[in-house]
C-alpha cells in the first residue's frame, strides 16, 4: 500500500460523506419526500453546523472608474469535540 500524502484524507472524506447524507436528508424533508420531526431537522442542521464551515462575512468592492474588483471573506471552521 502507497504512502499516503495526508494521514487524515480518508476522515476528511468520511466526513464529507456524512455532511452530504445530511444535506441529502433535509433536501428530501424540504421536498415533501421525507418526513421529519422537528426535533430530527434540528438535530441535522446542528450535526451538519459541525461538518459545514458558516461562510460569516462577505464584502464586494469596485471602483466605476474601471479598478478591479477586490473581493474579502471571513471564513469560520467547523467546531471541533
Amino acid at each position: 500500500m502507497p504512502a499516503r500524502l495526508n494521514p487524515r484524507h480518508q476522515e476528511m472524506v468520511r466526513e464529507k460523506i456524512r455532511a452530504s447524507q445530511l444535506v441529502n436528508r433535509l433536501e428530501d424533508h424540504v421536498l415533501g419526500e421525507v418526513e421529519m420531526s422537528a426535533t430530527q431537522v434540528s438535530a441535522a442542521l446542528g450535526l451538519l453546523k459541525k461538518c459545514v464551515p458558516d461562510l460569516q462575512a462577505m464584502q464586494l468592492g469596485g471602483d466605476p472608474d474601471g479598478t478591479p474588483v477586490t473581493m474579502s471573506v471571513t471564513w469560520i471552521p467547523p467546531a471541533r469535540d
